[in-house]
């Protein structure tokens, strides 16, 4: 059984349906059923009793490219554990690019932070000579930053009061920093939070790191320590959209991209590139009485 749930354009859905679908069988697939789901009426089911998921979803990208899509080969349930990234998903910045504005930086730095989200960079060097840049910035720009520049994305606060309503368990990591990631947590609701840690002296960035690197191996790591104290059967969640995502998003139950960078997006079943956050609600088939506003 393979599960595919999109969100498009109603304007072309019907014709890209009937052609996908056909497309399907003519690869092999077997369409069982398709239609709007009864609890998320602008989502579209389509359960196929035989079907090559790598062709699947090469024919859903091709002729859905702007939509909102999960594919899976399990039924569709509410998860357990939810493991978030948190620049340009949980929030609409990246914390190191507009810190690094305060230090008059920000292009130089954020060149280097789009590269490592590409996966061009090793991740580990990248953040260190970016931090590095930031020696002697005053520690007061953090509280600056968080207060004139770092936002939610839409639809985070909702997605993640829904979930938590729901039982799941909800931990933001981020290869970003506590000093941002624990008042964003905060906000959204978060239960937990990971995240690398800016040296202070004397009331300035020191330019180094205090303790281990969060990068996509403990992301990866949280992601399963995280399911494997909930218990066998646990369904699990991972939104992110950098190369530093990729293995926790990979690993998951439903592991989504948003917005993504290709790389991200090619190891992600399911991916928002048409609504906000709460598309995943939807994708997940929860009901909208059941959304609460965060």
């Amino acid at each position: 059984m393979l599960i595919a749930r999109l969100i498009a354009d109603p304007d072309t859905l019907g014709d890209n349906l009937a052609l996908a679908m056909e497309r399907i069988e003519e690869a092999g697939g077997e369409v069982a059923g398709a239609g709007m789901l009864d609890s998320n009426e602008d989502v579209l089911e389509l359960e196929l009793s035989e079907g090559d998921p790598a062709v699947v979803r090469a024919i859903l990208d091709e002729l859905f490219p702007d939509a909102d899509v999960l594919l899976t080969d399990q039924p569709v349930t509410v998860p357990h554990l939810f493991v978030s990234d948190m620049d340009s998903t949980m929030i609409g910045q990246e914390c190191i690019d507009e810190l690094a504005d305060f230090a008059g930086l920000k292009e130089r730095i954020a060149a280097i932070t789009e590269r490592a989200m590409q996966g061009e960079l090793d991740f580990e060097s990248a953040l260190r000579e970016r931090v590095g840049l930031l020696t002697d910035l005053p520690e007061a720009a953090i509280a600056q930053c968080l207060d004139e520049r770092i936002r939610p994305m839409d639809g985070a606060r909702t997605l993640v009061a829904t979930l938590k309503s729901l039982g799941c368990h909800t931990v933001l990591v981020t290869g970003g920093f506590h000093a941002f990631a624990d008042p964003v947590a905060e906000l959204l609701g978060f239960a937990q939070v990971v995240g690398n840690r800016l040296a202070v002296a004397e009331g300035k960035l020191t330019g180094t790191l205090n303790g281990p690197i969060v990068d996509s191996a403990v992301k990866l790591q949280v992601l399963e320590q995280e399911a494997a104290r909930l218990g066998a059967g646990t369904i699990s969640l991972a939104t992110g959209d950098g190369a530093n995502d990729i293995p926790m998003i990979a690993a998951a139950t439903y592991g989504v991209a948003f917005r993504a960078k290709p790389r991200a997006r090619d190891a992600a079943n399911g991916r928002i590139d048409r609504g906000d956050l709460t598309a995943v609600l939807a994708l997940l088939g929860i009901p909208h009485e059941q959304w609460v506003a965060g």
